[in-house]
C-alpha cells in the first residue's frame, strides 16, 4: 500500500483519540450520575410530559365517581358524614345492582348519628368493600366487614411529592392486605369469569388471566434505588380531564342521574371537597385542576382500576421498563452515536443539525414506545451524552484543529521574523564586521561609521519584540455573598452565620416581606472539628435554606433560624410556616446539602410541619474527626 494511505490513517487513528477518550468519560460519568440519582428528575419530567402528551382517552363508563363535594358537607350540615347519610346512600345504590361498591371514606369510629343502620347495611350489602390504612400509622377499618371486603388507600408518591406508581399489596403484621383499588377490579374481573391466577401462591407476581402486571422495582426506568415495597405497578393514567363520570351526593338522593351509570358499574363513593384536602399531586394527566396538578384521591382509585380492567380487557398497554442492563447498552450506544455524529459532521452547523434531528427522533422513538406498547426507556441520559458528545466533541475537534492553525501561524511568524531579522539587523551587524575587517580603512573613518551601524542596529532590534500577557487567580479565606458582602471565614462561626442570616434577607425573594416573626438565635460553639471548608458549607447552607424560604414558602409569617450545641453535637436548624416546598425533591441544594451532612458525619433533614411549614436541619457532632 502507498505510504499516503498510512499517514491517513495514523493521522484518523490521532483525530479519533481525540473524541474518543473524553467520549467514553462523558458516557460513564452520565452513567454514574444516573446511577446516584442525580437524573431522577430530569427523568421523571421526561415521563409525565409523554404521558400528558398522549392523544385524549374516552372516558371509562365502568366506573362511576359518586362525590361528597362542598355543596353535600353544608346540606348535611355536618362533618365528618355521619353513618346514617353514608348507609342511606350504600343502600340507595343497592337498589340499582352496581357489580361492586367502594367506599373510600374511613369508618373506624362510629359516627352519629346511624352508626347501627350503617352496621346493618354492611352486613346486608355483600358486594361494599371498605378502605382502612395500613402505612405508616393504622387506620383500621369498619369492625363489621370481613377481610375480603377491605382494603387499603395508602398511595406511595416519589420524593418530589408526585404520584406515578401504584401499590396494590402488602405484607402487614396482620397478613397480606390488598389495595382498595385492587380489590374492585378484583371483583369486576371475577364477573367476567377472570379471577387472579397467581397473586396466592406468589405474591410477588400478579395476573389476571393471561395479563401479567408488570412488578415496579427498585431501579425501574428512571428511579434509584426507591421503596419498592410491596407489590407496586407504574400507573398508567387515563389520559383526560374528566376521565370517569362523576356525580354528587345530592344527586343520588335527587335522582339526578340514568340508572345504567350504576348498573353493573363500578361505583366508589369518596371526597371531592376541595376543603378536605383529599388530593394527590401528579402531573401525568390532563389534570381538572391544571393550575395545581391536584387530583383527587377518589379519581386516583378509579385511574388504578382503570388501568388494571382496561389491560386485561381492552388490552390497553401496562407501563413497562427495560431491564438495567440493556437501559445502560442503550445509553452507551446514544453516546457513541454522538462521537459518531461528531467525527463525521466536521461543520459546527451540520453537526448542530444532524445533533438536533437525531434528539428529535429519539425523542419521538421514546414517546411511540411509550404510547404504543407502554415502555418507559432512559430518554434524558440518552439525550444528554448525545447532545455533550454530538457537540462538544465537535468542539475538541474544532480546538484541535484551531490548535493546529495556530502552531502553523506561530511556524509562519517564527519564519517571517527570522527573515525580518536576516534581512535587517544581522545584515546591519554583517557590514559592520565586513568594516572592521578592512586593513586599510583608518580608525578615525572607521569608528563613525561603526557606531552608526550599532545604532541601527539597536533600533532594528528595539523593533522585534513580544509580548506575553498572565492572569492568575488566587484563593484565599474569603466567602462571597450577595449585595457585595465578603465574609472573612477565620471569624467564629456563630458571627458568620448571623451575617449570611442579616445578607440573606435582603435579598429581593418574594415571600421575605410577608414575615412579621423572626426569632434567631445563633450561640458559640465549639469550632475545632470545623476547618475553613466545612465552615463555608455550612454557611451555604444556611444560605440556600434561607432562599428556599424566601423563593418558595407561600403565605409565611414566622420564621425561626436557631444554632445551637446539646453537649457533643451541634444543629443548625431553620423552621418556617409556609407553604413551602410541596416535596423533597432531591435537586442541587439537596445533594450539596447530604454531601455536607457526609462530610460532617452529620445528618441533613428537610420534612413538611403539619398542618403548615418546612424544617431544615443540619446537625454534627463536635468530637474531632479522625480524618
Amino acid at each position: 500500500m502507498h505510504p499516503e494511505f498510512w499517514q491517513k490513517i495514523k493521522e484518523e487513528i490521532a483525530v479519533l483519540r481525540v473524541g474518543i477518550l473524553p467520549g467514553m468519560t462523558v458516557i460513564i460519568l452520565v452513567i454514574i450520575a444516573r446511577l446516584m440519582g442525580s437524573m431522577q428528575s430530569l427523568e421523571w419530567l421526561a415521563f409525565d410530559t409523554f404521558l400528558r402528551l398522549r392523544p385524549t382517552e374516552p372516558i371509562d363508563e365502568r366506573i362511576l365517581i359518586v362525590g361528597i363535594n362542598e355543596e353535600d358537607i353544608r346540606s348535611i350540615q355536618k362533618y365528618p358524614i355521619p353513618d346514617k347519610e353514608i348507609a342511606t346512600l350504600l343502600l340507595k345504590l343497592k337498589k340499582y345492582n352496581p357489580r361492586v361498591i367502594g367506599l373510600d371514606i374511613y369508618r373506624d369510629l362510629p359516627i352519629e348519628p346511624g352508626h347501627s343502620q350503617l352496621v346493618n347495611a354492611f352486613q346486608n350489602i355483600k358486594n361494599v368493600i371498605a378502605i382502612e390504612k395500613v402505612l405508616p400509622e393504622e387506620i383500621f377499618p369498619p369492625s363489621t366487614l370481613p377481610p375480603q371486603q377491605i382494603g387499603f388507600a395508602d398511595q406511595i408518591t416519589d420524593l418530589d411529592g408526585k404520584l406515578r406508581r401504584s401499590l396494590l399489596g402488602i405484607s402487614t403484621d396482620d397478613g397480606y392486605k390488598y389495595s382498595l383499588s385492587f380489590r374492585l377490579a378484583q371483583a369486576y374481573l371475577a364477573h367476567e369469569g377472570i379471577t387472579l391466577e397467581n397473586g396466592i401462591r406468589n405474591r410477588n407476581v400478579i395476573a389476571f388471566g393471561n395479563t401479567k402486571l408488570p412488578r415496579f422495582l427498585p431501579n425501574s426506568g428512571g428511579y434509584v434505588d426507591s421503596d419498592a415495597a410491596g407489590v407496586q405497578v407504574l400507573l398508567n393514567f387515563r389520559n383526560r380531564r374528566k376521565a370517569f363520570r362523576t356525580i354528587c351526593f345530592s344527586d343520588i338522593k335527587k335522582g339526578n342521574f340514568q340508572p345504567e351509570w350504576i348498573r353493573d358499574r363500578i361505583v366508589i363513593i369518596g371526597l371531592t371537597a376541595p376543603s378536605q384536602k383529599d388530593f394527590i399531586t401528579t402531573v401525568a394527566i390532563k389534570s381538572s385542576k391544571p393550575a395545581t396538578r391536584q387530583v383527587y384521591g377518589v379519581e386516583i382509585k378509579a385511574h388504578n382500576i382503570s388501568q388494571i380492567l382496561s389491560a386485561v380487557l381492552n388490552s390497553r398497554p401496562l407501563l413497562k421498563t427495560w431491564a438495567d442492563i440493556w437501559e445502560y447498552v442503550w445509553i452507551l450506544g446514544c453516546g457513541i452515536l454522538g462521537i459518531v455524529f461528531a467525527r463525521l459532521t466536521a461543520h459546527p452547523l451540520r453537526n448542530l443539525i444532524a445533533v438536533g434531528i437525531a434528539n428529535i427522533n429519539l425523542i419521538l422513538l421514546s414517546y411511540l414506545l411509550l404510547l404504543w406498547g407502554g415502555w418507559w426507556i432512559p430518554v434524558a441520559p440518552a439525550m444528554l451524552v448525545l447532545m455533550i458528545n454530538g457537540i462538544g466533541i465537535t468542539a475538541l475537534y474544532e480546538y484541535e484543529h484551531a490548535v493546529k492553525l495556530t502552531s502553523e501561524a506561530r511556524q509562519r511568524i517564527i519564519e517571517r521574523t527570522f527573515e525580518t531579522i536576516h534581512n535587517g539587523p544581522l545584515q546591519t551587524l554583517s557590514k559592520a564586521l565586513k568594516q572592521i575587517q578592512t586593513p586599510d580603512i583608518s580608525a578615525d573613518k572607521l569608528i563613525p561609521k561603526i557606531a552608526k551601524d550599532l545604532e541601527k542596529l539597536n533600533s532594528e532590534l528595539r523593533d522585534i519584540y513580544d509580548f506575553l500577557h498572565q492572569e492568575s487567580l488566587n484563593q484565599d479565606t474569603s466567602l462571597y455573598l450577595g449585595n457585595g458582602l465578603v465574609l472573612n471565614l477565620l471569624d467564629p462561626i456563630n458571627e458568620l452565620l448571623y451575617q449570611v442570616y442579616s445578607n440573606t434577607l435582603e435579598r429581593d425573594f418574594p415571600y421575605f416581606d410577608g414575615i412579621t416573626i423572626q426569632i434567631r438565635s445563633f450561640e458559640p460553639i465549639d469550632e475545632t472539628c470545623l476547618n475553613i471548608d466545612k465552615k463555608q458549607g455550612i454557611c451555604r447552607f444556611l444560605e440556600e435554606a434561607l432562599c428556599n424560604v424566601g423563593k418558595h414558602a407561600e403565605g409565611v409569617t414566622r420564621l425561626e433560624v436557631t444554632c445551637t450545641q446539646n453537649q457533643d453535637r451541634c444543629i443548625l436548624r431553620v423552621v418556617d410556616n409556609g407553604i413551602g416546598l410541596n416535596s423533597s425533591r432531591e435537586g442541587r441544594g439537596t445533594q450539596q446539602s447530604k454531601n455536607l451532612a457526609r462530610k460532617l458525619r452529620g445528618k441533613f433533614t428537610r420534612v413538611s410541619l403539619s398542618p403548615r411549614g418546612t424544617l431544615c436541619e443540619l446537625s454534627w457532632s463536635v468530637k474531632k474527626f479522625g480524618w
